[in-house]
This record gives structure tokens, sequence and C-alpha cells, in this order.
């Protein structure tokens, strides 16, 4: 019997979140308290779904003054490794040479091995001052990929697609609220970008979450630092409370939408600012494809 039939506890997604912060715990052990400030949920949940946990023998209680930590059982660490996903690789550079290789084939000859070699560098070091995410390899693939086809001139689809980048400070909330939703909406009638003038490691666990609600999926989206380049590719420039850290070329329509920041915020709360994006959301897209129209309006 596997361990996800032989545990009840571990039928609810949080609960394996948890897991996964214990296991991934410099010394193997968290907090309660800790735990509900990463998972931005409020502490008596936490302590709820770490109780069920503690009850079905899967993580055990060490006492500590007048703290109490948790770590996964011994017995079991093995198999909540294979449930929640195979430990990260060892600390290091991602292989950028490898990365370069494969993205200058993809944009053979659209740019030189050379442009292609200094964007993923570039794009590496961007991304690592913020972030200490095992997937860091995969996501300076994806980050180089799309400043590179922000700076082709080519475009997959004729007529010309439309291009939308949403700036926030995090680039875990508001923009990316806003693109998921456009996505979902205009598919591959417009291109959509995201940025954040002082990204973090990782989209808000809420904020997918209430996306989710409504059926928008955020799949590998992650916050990007703001670059140049995916500003000049644009059409129309959202900002969202980033002052004055998006630059101004001519040529781009730039709007300024003042929405209260959802981080910290309760899932009601959120839900009423998702939902005041989505209405913006829907008038910019028949701005961009108004009534009656199958182009975009210029």
């Amino acid at each position: 019997m596997d361990l996800a039939t032989s545990f009840t506890s571990l039928g609810d997604p949080t609960r394996l979140r948890i897991l996964r912060l214990m296991r991934d715990a410099e010394d193997g052990r968290a907090l309660v308290g800790r735990l509900a400030e990463v998972l931005e949920l409020r502490q008596p949940t936490v302590s709820h779904h770490v109780k069920a946990l503690h009850d079905d023998g899967i993580v055990v209680r060490e006492p500590e003054g007048r703290r109490v930590w948790y770590s996964i059982a011994d017995e079991h660490a093995d198999r909540v490794d294979a449930l929640i996903g195979a430990a990260a690789e060892l600390p290091g550079q991602p292989d950028l040479e490898r990365i370069a290789r494969d993205l200058t084939v993809r944009f053979r000859g659209v740019f030189s091995p050379e442009t292609v070699h200094a964007t993923v560098q570039e794009s590496y070091r961007l991304l690592a001052g913020s972030s200490q995410s095992p997937m860091l390899a995969s996501r300076t693939a994806t980050f180089a990929a799309e400043r590179l086809g922000a700076l082709s001139d080519e475009t997959p689809i004729a007529p010309p697609v439309p291009a939308v980048l949403f700036v926030c400070v995090q680039n875990a909330g508001r923009s990316q609220i806003a693109a998921g939703i456009l996505r979902q909406l205009a598919g591959d009638r417009v291109t959509v970008r995201t940025a954040g003038s002082e990204p973090v490691s990782d989209v808000r666990h809420r904020i997918a979450a209430a996306l989710e609600e409504i059926g928008v999926s955020l799949a590998g989206e992650f916050p990007k630092p703001l670059t140049d380049e995916v500003v000049r590719a644009a059409d129309v420039v959202v900002t969202m409370g980033c002052g004055d850290a998006c630059p101004v070329y001519p040529g781009r329509r730039y709007l300024d939408w003042e929405l209260e920041d959802p981080v910290g915020k309760s899932p009601e709360r959120i839900r009423a600012i998702r939902d005041d994006i989505e209405v913006r959301v829907r008038g910019l897209l028949r701005e961009l494809f108004p009534e009656g129209s199958s182009s975009p309006a210029r």
C-alpha cells in the first residue's frame, strides 16, 4: 500500500505543501508560525493541518522551550519524498552553455549564437538575484526565450498580434492575475507578458488559487525582472503600482491601473481584486478588438 492511500491526511494539497516546506527546510524542521507565513494562511489553519499529519504519524513534534518544531518522521521520509517529488538537485549553476545551444537552434537565422549566449547569461544573472528556486535552469531558458522573442521582428501569426505587458512590483500578484485572465480570454490573438520592478521568487499561492477558482491556470508562470526589450516589444504597457520603474518609449500605449495589492490580503479581498482586474482586462480586450472587427485596433 502506498503512502497516499495508507494515510488519509494526505488528501489535502495544503498538507503536501507543508510537507514539502518541512523537507526543504535547512534542518528539515519547521515552526507552525513560519509555515503560516510562507503559505499565507492563518496560523490556526496550519495548526489544524499539522495536527492531522501528526495524528497519522507522518510528522513528529519536537518541543524546544516554548516553541514546537515539526519534521517528517524518519520512517516515512522516503515515501513522502516519492509522493511530493524528488528532492531538488544539488545547488549549482545551471548548464547555461547547453541552454544557449538549444536556444541557438530555436532562433537560428534570427539571432547569432553570440547574442543568444549573452541573453542567456544575463537572464540567469537577473533571475538568480531574486530566486532560489530549484527550477532556476528551466526558468532561465524560458526567460531568455521570451526576451529573444520580444527582440525578434518575426511573429508566428498573421496578421500581426498585439502585445500587452503587465507590470507590477513583485510580479507575483496583480500583473499575474491580469495576464492569466487575458491569456484565457484572448488565446493566441494577443501576446501577453509580465514583469516586476522588484520581482520575488514565486507567484503567491493565494493568487494562483484565486485564479484556479475561475478556471484560469498560471501553469509554469513565474516572476520575471522588467527588461528593456519586453517594453519595446509591447503595444500596450499596463502598470500597477510600480511607479516610474517602467521605461517610456514613443509609439506605445501606457495605462496605469490603480489597484490594491492583493499580497497578504484575505481570500475574499483577493477575489474582489481579481474581479476588478477581470473587468479592466475585458475592457482592454474590447478596445484591442472592437466588436465586429477580426483584426486588432491600431
